[in-house]
């Protein structure tokens, strides 16, 4: 939504959910204190509480829209390819070239898992498994290049291999000897594709 056409209230809403996002990222949810969103959004204390019923309703607004998804859905719907292989190859480019710079998620979930044990999960899935499935379709379109294996597998197993490579990238990427970092997306998705047994 445009900020021009936004009510008073809702730009305040806007205000304490990017203040809280930037203290939840720098001290996490347990040590940023309502107070603190507060002082911070330049709005009495009380006043937090006429758009939110607590610091867990915050964070939940800030997961939601901080998700991925509003990158990561479009970069998945603009993937092409003639054959199965082309369009897993463009699809995991556009997810990596659209997360490279989105640490600021990966702290999120992280609280999300430490501190709340991933209960805000289900909520955040639900807004984006529809458009999950439409990948799917497309990614299945043509079933013969696929094994049988149910669509949302071969999703659940793509998106996971993306992300097995984010995690790693993010957390060990600069230590790696340069035999475990090039082309190192390539061979992920062969390893997606084919397997690591030789046929």
């Amino acid at each position: 939504m445009d900020q021009e056409t936004l009510t008073q209230g809702e730009r305040t809403k806007t205000e304490i959910t990017q203040v809280a996002y930037r203290l939840f990222l720098e001290q996490g949810y347990h040590g940023t204190s309502m107070r603190q969103i507060a002082q911070k959004s330049d709005i009495a204390l009380g006043g937090i509480y006429n758009h939110f019923e607590s610091k867990e309703q915050i964070f939940t607004d800030v997961i939601v829209a901080h998700h991925p998804y509003f990158e990561v859905i479009p970069a998945l719907q603009a993937a092409q390819g003639e054959t199965v292989e082309e369009f897993v190859r463009d699809a995991a480019g556009r997810l990596v070239s659209n997360m490279d710079d989105r640490l600021d998620f990966l702290k999120l979930m992280f609280i999300e898992l430490v501190e709340f044990n991933g209960q805000h999960i289900p909520q955040i899935f639900d807004i984006f498994f529809p458009e999950v499935l439409e990948f799917a379709r497309r990614f299945t379109s043509d079933r013969s290049e696929l094994r049988e294996i149910p669509a949302p597998i071969l999703v659940r197993a793509f998106i996971g291999m993306f992300f097995s490579y984010f995690m790693t990238e993010i957390l060990i990427g600069q230590y790696m000897p340069s035999e475990m970092s090039e082309n190192t997306m390539d061979y992920f998705i062969d390893i997606y594709l084919h397997g690591v047994m030789v046929n």
